[in-house]
């Protein structure tokens, strides 16, 4: 097999080969094959390998887990309020991007503003 990456998979620190078959799913398959054979001529142990893998899917839970509980802050609408109402009003997919507790408050705050867009409405109207 041609180890075409940069740096190639051969010059890697063990850490780094551990990373590559921590998260196969992120790499490029022959990149993985790669770095297997790398590490099992580095005669690294298997249950090396299996913590490697253990310890990258719990850091994809726990970071699953807290995208799925940011929130917009009162901070977001002071400092930085164009992009924040811009992200409330026209982002339709915080939920499917793990954004569970953001999509939630999308759903009041988008009721909020059409509230409010339509008492200033009815009441230039009125005027």
């Amino acid at each position: 097999m041609k180890d075409d990456f940069t740096p190639p998979i051969k010059s890697r620190t063990t850490d780094e080969l551990l990373e590559i078959l921590g998260a196969p799913d992120k790499w490029n398959p022959l990149a993985v094959r790669l770095a297997t054979n790398e590490l099992a001529l580095r005669d690294v142990p298997p249950k090396k390998i299996e913590t490697a893998q253990y310890l990258s899917k719990k850091r994809d839970r726990i970071e699953k887990k807290r995208l799925a509980d940011e929130s917009y802050h009162i901070c977001d609408f002071i400092f930085r309020p164009i992009p924040t109402l811009f992200e409330i009003i026209f982002s339709w997919e915080l939920k499917k991007d793990g954004f569970d507790r953001k999509a939630k408050q999308q759903k009041y705050f988008r009721v909020i503003i059409a509230l409010i867009v339509l008492s200033l409405v009815a009441m230039e109207y009125l005027s």
